[in-house]
């Protein structure tokens, strides 16, 4: 098999050929289907009870350990990290513009994907001796499915507790490291140590503790960045057709090399948008509704909205404009061979200056940042599924044990980093998406109660299903 890299990329191009894309791809088809493209039918209804109330105390239930807010914005920061700006960098690197697309088309079906992954996630999650709720795939499968489905529900979270180790863990500091290295030369053992010391500082409080910290920090760093990118978008305003045009032309065609870029096929394009999509939104991944579970809300199907607006934030915005910006650029700089954050600076530099590389630097810091602090709940609520006795010991030992993995990514190449993400990524949607197809009948159940009593208005709003 050669060397262990080699072996990575040979299992990469594995888990993100035809099995897991076809598995994901099945889910969001067999939910569009049995909803009737839910996702979009009921659009302004979800942007209205998510967007729409999220900084309001409407929609709150009594049980829950986070708000809806506290919830949604720990998720996002789980979401919202280095994929937006680096991920989607590389998308265009190695599958062409036309990922673009590929990624626009996951996303809008992980819209309802995330929905269903959240809804039973609430459905199903359970309060836990310390007082904080847990759930997640890992309890939809054996509390949904069975208790002979334990097995599966141990090999999800197993794949968390290691997969978040390698990626929020791993591939975050590596991000913040590398670009605050290139833009301001700090070198990268120190951005590497200020973050473990500051993420350990932030675990101290817990799942509450890691709620109110990303409450105040997502909705600044995706303002700053969406504002940002507008900028850099009216700039290159005349540009913004032709970007669309690669986008469409090159998703059913081969990319041809040029410039710097060795080109692509149409295989490679759909494998890149939809490992880089699904990975930057998590949708049929399963990791978000981990979080979602322990919000406070009157019924399943209402925090389950909120993951739909979590991928249409993450996927069909924030990585949007950042695709947007890289190929509206000069044709020297999307075609000059330059990847993964880098490729992303240099768009931003040819509109603000220097002061465009710092703006994709500090914006990088706070998604890497915030992912890294987020995930962590994943990763401690997994490790508990398997192993229940919750000790302040064993709490203290996981939180120290998540953040030494950004140590070793010192010196890696980004190829090396991305090809983690997407094994340990295809490794745990594999468990949850076979769930999900197992499970589309209570889904179905749960959404047809909530339509009944919020939406058709038939019976008392205040009624709801026994969660």
């Amino acid at each position: 098999m050669g060397t262990f890299s080699e072996f990575l990329g040979w299992l990469s191009s594995m888990l993100w050929g035809a099995p897991v894309l076809i598995l994901v791809f099945s889910v969001g088809l067999l939910y569009a289907i049995k909803t009737k493209f839910l996702q979009i039918r009921y659009f302004k209804h979800i942007m209205k009870n998510t967007l729409g109330e999220i900084f309001t105390k409407k929609g709150v239930g009594e049980h829950g350990t986070l708000t809806p807010f506290q919830a949604v914005s720990t998720a996002l920061s789980g979401c919202v990290g280095t994929a937006n700006i680096s991920g989607v960098a590389t998308a265009i690197f190695v599958g062409g513009p036309g990922a673009v697309f590929w990624m626009w088309v996951i996303s809008i079906f992980g819209m309802l994907t995330k929905c269903v992954e959240v809804t039973l996630a609430q459905y199903y999650r359970v309060q836990g001796e310390d007082g904080v709720y847990y759930g997640g795939p890992m309890y939809y499968i054996e509390k949904g499915l069975g208790k002979k489905w334990k097995p599966l529900a141990v090999l999800f979270s197993l794949t968390i507790v290691f997969g978040g180790l390698g990626t929020a863990a791993f591939v975050q500091p590596y991000a913040m490291s590398s670009a605050i290295n290139s833009a301001f030369h700090v070198p990268t053992w120190v951005t590497v140590t200020l973050a473990a010391v500051i993420c350990g500082i932030v675990l101290i409080g817990g799942v509450q503790g890691i709620g109110k910290f990303c409450e105040k920090l997502t909705p600044l760093m995706c303002v700053l960045y969406v504002v940002a990118g507008i900028g850099v978008l009216l700039f290159n305003f005349r540009n913004i057709p032709a970007a669309f045009g690669m986008i469409f032309t090159y998703a059913f065609k081969p990319f041809a090399a040029v410039g710097g870029l060795a080109g692509s096929t149409m295989a490679l394009a759909v494998r890149q948008g939809a490992a880089r999509g699904t990975f930057s939104n998590e949708a049929g991944l399963g990791s978000s509704a981990i979080t979602h579970a322990t919000a406070k809300t009157p019924h399943p199907f209402k925090e389950g909205m909120y993951g739909s607006l979590e991928v249409f934030i993450d996927t069909l915005v924030v990585c949007t404009i950042t695709a947007l910006i890289i190929l509206s650029s000069n044709v020297e700089i999307w075609q000059s061979g330059l990847k993964d954050v880098q490729l992303t600076q240099a768009a931003f530099s040819n509109v603000y200056g220097s002061f465009g590389s710092a703006i994709v630097t500090i914006c990088l810091m706070l998604f890497a940042f915030s992912t890294m602090v987020g995930w962590e709940m994943n990763y401690e609520s997994a490790f508990f599924y398997i192993f229940p006795k919750k000790t302040k010991a064993v709490k203290f030992l996981l939180r120290i044990i998540w953040i030494i993995p950004g140590f070793f990514t010192l010196g890696k190449t980004p190829e090396l980093i991305w090809t983690i993400v997407d094994v340990v990524s295809g490794l745990w949607c594999i468990p949850n998406a076979i769930a999900l197809l197992l499970l589309s009948g209570v889904f179905m159940t749960i959404f047809k109660d909530y339509k009944a009593k919020y939406i058709d208005k038939t019976k008392g709003i205040d009624e709801s299903i026994e969660i």
